[in-house]
């Protein structure tokens, strides 16, 4: 008999195919308690205990390496979150005094709330829509460090703009600046280690959050960093939806260009900024970052506040913050994302906003770098379009902006996509800018790039081919998880 017989004699007798089914389905019933137990959205535990009873070998599979919960687990103890405000300089606002409509307060009393975040006045922000304007000036405030560089991005890429950043980088820890590094190990996957390495043996401290090894891979694969962040000196800070790569400048191999959104802060924000990445230093196991942040004097007249959301959070902080501007906002409200993705609570907030003869306007790309993403994200055109949104598609390129712009007072800039995948699954991070000014910035920049879209009337959009209407709807299915 040879090692093939072997097996399968060992397979076929009665005892191992018992035992074999017991404990398999053993594991689908804890498998099944823990989903229930968690007390989730009960058509998202329906959706897992449905894949779970008709694919039962697969659905258990997937649950382990997307389905698992890690909400209410504490990024930084009290400790060490209490010492990082004392570290902050930044004198307390009355929010209420605020010279502001009273949603606009409500709003920032909301933030505040959700993440205990200042509110920053006296902030002076550059906004850039393209990577070359960007790069340029994070390459200019990188050279010109004198103390520290902490900065974190989803992506780095070990490509033209990857190896200038890298080098500059190097070139300030060689000139006694203290460097540190955090880039999420799912995004930047195909960058090749030498890369890092190159920084390493440079003395610059580079971590990757949440490193996926095969041991551990089901319980970290799902959670991504996604947060794009810069801190130099404590004085300047970048945040935005731009990833170090050098397709936010010519547009990658796909699309002729690559239209996103960042910005430049200079004022008392940078603080939170600060905060935010020392947080997630700390989540990696590493010391407490205590680097001095200066006080600021008042470098412009926009109010900030800092929000972060992640799997970890007690609530779904961005979420919140968009539904409650969506649900105030009297005026208008613009939005653009790369996927739309939105959660019922959202699409009927969008839906109750049109209804209510409030000009609510979405931008998409018309081509996407991903086209699961795509079909799934014109699955809820329709429903839209039915209570009067205004839909556009950009045509000239791939348009991953996350920009929201809400009334006269209110617009959001960061990496927080409107999915559910950002919503729930990825660390995010955006700020949201109170100002008239600025508002009206965000406003003119929104109907500059309609000027480059196509408007869906609903009467064409009906008639599409009848295989792409099911392609939409059944990817629309694996929307919480793509």
């Amino acid at each position: 008999m040879n090692m093939f017989d072997a097996w399968l004699s060992v397979l076929y007798n009665p005892w191992v195919t018992w035992t074999l089914t017991a404990i398999y389905t053993l594991s689908v019933i804890v498998t099944l308690g823990v989903i229930l137990s968690e007390n989730r959205n009960p058509v998202k535990s329906l959706a897992w205990v449905t894949v779970l009873i008709f694919m039962p070998v697969a659905g258990v599979v997937i649950y382990i390496f997307f389905g698992r919960s890690i909400k209410n687990k504490r990024m930084i103890s009290r400790r060490n979150r209490r010492r990082l405000k004392r570290a902050e300089h930044s004198r307390p606002v009355d929010i209420n005094r605020l010279p502001f409509s009273d949603n606009t307060i409500r709003e920032a009393h909301l933030a505040r709330s959700l993440t205990g975040t200042n509110f920053y006045t006296g902030n002076d922000i550059t906004l850039f829509t393209n990577g070359t304007a960007k790069f340029s000036a994070l390459e200019r405030d990188l050279r010109a460090a004198t103390k520290y560089i902490n900065i974190q991005y989803y992506i780095f890429a070990d490509d033209n703009i990857g190896r200038r950043i890298r080098d500059i980088l190097v070139e300030r820890a060689h000139a006694g600046v203290k460097v540190r590094v955090i880039y999420d190990h799912v995004g930047s996957i195909h960058t090749s280690s030498s890369f890092f390495r190159r920084m390493r043996d440079a003395g610059i401290e580079v971590y990757p959050f949440f490193k996926v090894t095969f041991r551990i891979l089901g319980t970290r694969i799902n959670w991504r960093n996604h947060r794009k962040i810069c801190i130099i000196d404590g004085r300047t800070g970048y945040i935005g939806g731009m990833n170090i790569a050098d397709r936010y400048i010519d547009g990658g191999k796909k699309f002729d260009e690559w239209h996103d959104s960042h910005i430049r802060i200079v004022g008392p924000a940078v603080s939170a900024l600060q905060s935010s990445f020392a947080v997630d230093w700390n989540f990696m196991g590493r010391p407490l970052i205590e680097d001095p942040v200066p006080e600021q004097e008042n470098a412009g007249d926009i109010g900030a506040q800092m929000i972060t959301s992640g799997p970890t959070s007690q609530w779904s902080n961005v979420e919140f913050m968009f539904h409650k501007a969506i649900a105030s906002a009297k005026k208008r409200i613009y939005i653009q994302t790369p996927y739309f993705l939105p959660t019922e609570g959202l699409l009927k907030a969008l839906q109750t906003a049109a209804l209510s003869r409030v000009d609510v306007r979405i931008m998409l790309p018309k081509r996407s770098d991903s086209r699961m993403l795509r079909h799934a994200s014109f699955s809820y055109i329709t429903e839209c379009l039915r209570a009067g949104i205004k839909i556009y598609l950009f045509e000239p390129g791939m348009l991953h902006a996350k920009n929201i712009v809400i009334d006269d007072e209110l617009s959001s800039v960061g990496s927080t996509n409107f999915d559910f995948r950002s919503f729930e699954h990825n660390f995010e991070a955006n700020l949201f800018l109170y100002s008239t000014e600025f508002n009206r910035r965000m406003t003119d920049i929104f109907l500059s790039d309609q000027r480059r879209c196509v408007r869906i009337i609903p009467s064409a959009w009906a008639h599409r081919p009848r295989a792409t209407k099911a392609a939409e709807s059944i990817l629309r299915l694996l929307a919480p998880i793509l």
